[in-house]
């Protein structure tokens, strides 16, 4: 049976994510994204599932520098639909809560019900733990922003459904193996994860990309952070659209090679459906 590891409880969006990709594998909930990323580094776990970034939070902190750090392979990817429900002990009513507990990205893509409320707020691991911690502490005044199927986990009551700020909010997870996956080059839609950082020359990141424009190949995601005291050349984490066998991608990799004083290919893997209905709804090319 796989395993896959996932950082937070059960009840939490990034169960609801393992269980949507590998139903029936043998879950192991992490407390931290390093812990995850060290199961499957280690052989605890096949598998892992990560969430990268958040349609209406933005990127989840750290895991752009822990990905290409983790020695692992990106073989997937999956949009979630993200849905909160404000949740407290049976019998409790909104009127009576005075604090709210969840994960601190949750907290940020539910601002509105927060400000109705005027809650005062406390950050949890995540957001399954926050709806754990409300059903030990038995206290109505005491509420959590969770994922639906956390209050049937934890024997609480819904008080209010559906209170996230953005109804199409959504994250966007992706799959980490030990071993690389690579499909080969066919006309389905492709997405390519890379690292680089650029040679310490001037118009460095410039020249490293403009293979990318010249070559029309879209750059959906680039993620700057330094290694180091600050004194080094900038480390990129970038995604591309395409195959990297794919003759416009190829020559935009060269390109980038040549102005890089590394580059790293983090994995090569099908584009989730999500992005060809966003790509229908804009108008826009699909993805090659």
């Amino acid at each position: 049976m796989t395993t896959v590891a996932y950082q937070g409880e059960p009840g939490s969006n990034s169960a609801t994510a393992t269980q949507s990709l590998y139903p029936g594998s043998n879950e192991l909930p992490c407390t931290s994204f390093e812990q995850a990323l060290d199961a499957v580094a280690l052989g605890t776990a096949d598998l892992a599932v990560i969430p990268v970034d958040n349609s209406a939070a933005g990127r989840v902190a750290d895991v752009h520098r822990l990905l290409p750090e983790s020695g692992l392979f990106v073989i997937g990817e999956y949009f979630l639909a993200i849905r909160f429900d404000l949740m407290g002990v049976p019998g409790a009513s909104p009127a009576e809560v005075e604090c709210v507990r969840s994960h601190l990205h949750a907290l940020g893509q539910c601002r509105k019900v927060l400000r109705e409320g005027d809650w005062r707020t406390l950050v949890s691991d995540d957001t399954a733990g926050a709806a754990r911690e409300v059903a030990e502490l038995g206290d109505p005044r005491h509420a959590a922003l969770a994922p639906p199927a956390a209050a049937q986990r934890y024997g609480l009551e819904v008080l209010r459904a559906g209170v996230e700020d953005d109804p199409d909010n959504t994250t966007r997870f992706v799959v980490l193996s030990r071993e690389a996956a690579v499909p080969p080059l066919t006309d389905k839609p492709t997405m390519t994860s890379l690292f680089f950082a650029v040679r310490n020359i001037p118009s460095a990141l410039y020249k490293a990309l403009g293979g990318f424009a010249s070559n029309a190949v879209n750059l959906t995601k680039i993620e700057s952070y330094q290694l180091g005291a600050g004194l080094n050349p900038s480390c990129f984490y970038v995604e591309v659209e395409g195959h990297p066998d794919a003759p416009g991608v190829a020559l935009a990799l060269q390109e980038l090679r040549f102005f890089s004083s590394e580059v790293r290919l983090l994995g090569v893997y099908p584009a989730h459906p999500h992005r060809l209905r966003d790509a229908a709804a804009d108008g826009t090319t699909a993805i090659r």
